[in-house]
């Protein structure tokens, strides 16, 4: 792993973490048995996106059935193309507001589906969670998403302290949500607010049209491979005039100065491993200090796992986000 300082200009990362010795045998096995899960699996790329939803909602083979928060409620907003939901799981006495973005490639995922990861982080570090409910492609390709998660964030500014009782925000996002979140806090800052207090920044996709390591990715039965990559990308822009360095589609691009402390996460055995590393430079490089947790052996939505690496990831980024709340 490697830890910055407040505003320091240099980040150092131990290259034995990208060697396949730093893989714990625990994680060797977990991804063997997840290779072997998957060859048994009709390729999501082959499949439409309605069934493999409708798959998720009945019980995915890998990732089992989705488990619900009863403590959750949903306020509805007015969004760009109508009402926008917002799936909220309020901490009793919260320090601040922790604005989720589900992943899914911009095609699949909800706000209820990420429901117990943001009741740990509720609990964890005490914070009201509030996930939004963007459209998604192919039925509503791109900006569609990205303008949804401006107008919730936008709305959230104006009106968590009346909501919630604090107006201190923190942003965060795995995968596609992660590139989601990267943009509301472009576009955000873009429209004069600059009190987020963090972004946790969970193994983003912040190049869509792809990085080396994407390009070059072998391994298959990982969970995410260029393959499916192209899936994702084809359902949110594909055949779309759409200039690749947008940062509304890859906040890469953006200009990342005055952005709030970030934390990067990413495993080496994620196909988005160039994403990561290239966007927590950048970050850096524009002033803004970062964090950046690399887990040895971690595949895409590693922390959705019970391995030690995705409980070591998790403890991390609820303390990620205690700490940017505590100053």
């Amino acid at each position: 792993e490697a830890r910055l300082g407040e505003r320091s200009a240099a980040v150092h990362v131990d290259p034995a973490l990208f060697s396949d010795s730093a893989i714990s045998d625990e994680t060797r096995a977990f991804n063997a048995e997840l290779q072997r899960q998957y060859a048994l699996l009709t390729p999501m790329e082959t499949q439409v996106p309605a069934d493999v939803r409708a798959a998720r909602l009945e019980g995915h083979p890998i990732f089992g059935a989705p488990e619900y928060c009863d403590r959750a409620r949903e306020i509805v907003i007015d969004g760009p193309a109508g009402d926008l939901v917002l799936r909220v799981i309020e901490a009793d006495e919260p320090t601040g507001v922790y604005v989720h973005i589900h992943g899914g490639g911009w095609v699949l995922g909800a706000a209820d589906l990420s429901d117990i990861g943001n009741e740990t982080m509720c609990d964890e570090a005490d914070v009201t969670t509030v996930s939004i409910e963007y459209r998604l492609a192919p039925e509503h390709r791109f900006p569609a998403a990205i303008d949804d998660c401006i107008a919730g964030a936008s709305w959230i500014i104006d009106n968590a302290l009346e909501h919630f009782g604090t107006d201190r925000l923190v942003i965060g996002g795995e995968s596609a949500g992660a590139n989601l979140a990267a943009a509301v806090l472009l576009a955000t800052r873009d429209a004069g607010y600059t009190g987020w207090l963090g972004a946790n920044l969970v193994y983003g996709v912040y190049l869509p049209h792809g990085t080396p390591s994407v390009d070059h990715w072998e391994t298959s039965g990982l969970v995410l491979d260029p393959d499916t990559m192209a899936w994702f990308g084809d359902h949110y822009v594909g055949g779309l005039d759409v200039d690749p360095r947008d940062p509304k589609l890859a906040p890469l691009y953006g200009d990342l100065a005055d952005m709030p402390p970030a934390l990067f996460t990413v495993g080496t055995l994620d196909p988005l491993l160039d994403d990561t590393l290239f966007m927590a430079m950048r970050w850096i490089a524009a002033g803004s200090p970062a964090e950046l947790a690399v887990y040895p052996g971690g595949i895409h939505a590693f922390d959705a796992f019970d391995i030690e690496i995705g409980r070591q990831a998790r403890t991390r980024m609820h303390a990620f986000v205690r700490g940017v709340l505590d100053v």
